[in-house]
């Protein structure tokens, strides 16, 4: 009896595979060519690669849809997009943890406060700096200029190395101005970036208290 069973469900077996072989060796491909007219095809193509295609059962019922094929221009164009769609989920990980670490950092408003004017006094440090300089340097171009207009006024020619040494400094100082203009822009900047980040900092306290209810 239990050869009898053993017999009966080798069969079945070997029906079940069967049935999938010849189910697999039904399958077809169709696809689409440029000119929007449907094929058929019992093994692949290049244009079916080119255009994309479907694999087909025996009933006509699509299996799986098989994208066409990217060209050169194509494929860099989406690894562009990947690698934004990259530097995107990366910047918005960091900032999260950013967030996650000023929280820890400063556990009430009046802690976080208190960091918040070091940086700007950083910045002024650096003004400060440069207007030092810049004062420095001003004084410099104009005692040289004072003295080429003492040689004019004595009807004589101004040396070369003194226009030089004017055109030099003439342009130590306006590189120094333009030092003090971008630190200054900066200072502003970093202002309006503190006021936005403290707002952020009262909503992740209320979203943490929240939660904490």
């Amino acid at each position: 009896m239990r050869k009898s069973l053993l017999i009966l469900a080798a069969l079945a077996l070997g029906g079940s595979v069967t049935a999938h072989a010849q189910n697999t060796a039904s399958v077809r491909y169709k696809w689409y060519d440029g000119q929007g007219l449907m094929h058929y095809s019992d093994s692949l193509s290049s244009e079916a690669m080119k255009y994309g295609y479907d694999l087909v059962n025996d009933r006509g019922l699509v299996v799986r849809h098989v994208p066409r094929q990217l060209n050169a221009d194509e494929r860099a164009a989406a690894a562009k997009v990947a690698e934004a769609q990259a530097a995107k989920q990366q910047a918005t990980l960091e900032a999260a943890n950013a967030e996650a670490r000023m929280l820890n950092a400063y556990p009430d408003e009046a802690s976080y406060k208190v960091a918040q004017p070091q940086t700007l006094d950083t910045i002024d440090q650096q003004i400060h700096t440069t207007q030092l300089n810049l004062r420095s340097q001003e004084k410099a171009l104009t005692d040289l200029l004072d003295r080429a207009a003492e040689i004019e006024n004595a009807k004589k020619p101004v040396p070369k190395f003194l226009i030089d040494s004017i055109a030099a400094q003439r342009d130590t100082v306006t590189g120094l101005r333009h030092t003090q203009q971008r630190q200054q822009a900066t200072r502003a900047q970093t202002v309006q970036e503190q006021v936005k980040q403290l707002a952020r900092y009262r909503q992740l306290k209320a979203a943490q208290a929240r939660a904490a209810q």
